[in-house]
């Protein structure tokens, strides 16, 4: 049986996941690339290095967002939502997101790229790209499943 998810369902799929999948345009060209990130009141949060994404979303803040479930090929649940990409460049707002990112992120072993500095003096200012906090906001979401 193939089914639609609830809002409260993709909800709860997007809070049991850690790795999703981010697409931006701009220019005439599409991206998507898997990221790490943190679901929390309404808001998907991430860092990032500047790079290529990065200056796609601020170019082009829509962007869509993806996040799979996968038991077997008759059993997975799928995410998408659509939202705006927010850079995040006041201190306090910062501060939030990595508290979110940290204590989100504390009960999945991880490797220094995927783990957020715990404060800006965290960051190294002679590092050649600095890390971007960002979160989208969430404007439309839509899921998803198969169960047999």
């Amino acid at each position: 049986m193939i089914g639609s998810l609830t809002k409260s369902q993709c909800e709860r799929i997007l809070l049991g996941s850690m790795i999703g999948r981010i697409g931006c345009y701009s220019s005439g060209k599409s991206y998507v690339v898997p990221i790490t990130y943190v679901f929390d009141s309404g808001y998907i949060y991430a860092h990032s290095k500047e790079g290529l994404k990065i200056k796609m979303m601020r170019k082009n803040p829509e962007v869509c967002f993806q996040v799979d479930q996968i038991d077997n090929m008759a059993n997975w649940r799928s995410v998408i939502l659509w939202g705006k990409f927010q850079e995040l460049k006041n201190n306090s707002e910062q501060e939030k997101a990595l508290k979110i990112l940290t204590n989100g992120l504390q009960a999945f072993p991880t490797s220094d790229s995927v783990k957020p500095a715990k404060s800006k003096l965290d960051m190294n200012p002679n590092k050649e790209k600095k890390p971007v906090i960002y979160r989208i906001s969430i404007e439309e979401i839509s899921g998803r499943f198969e169960k047999q």
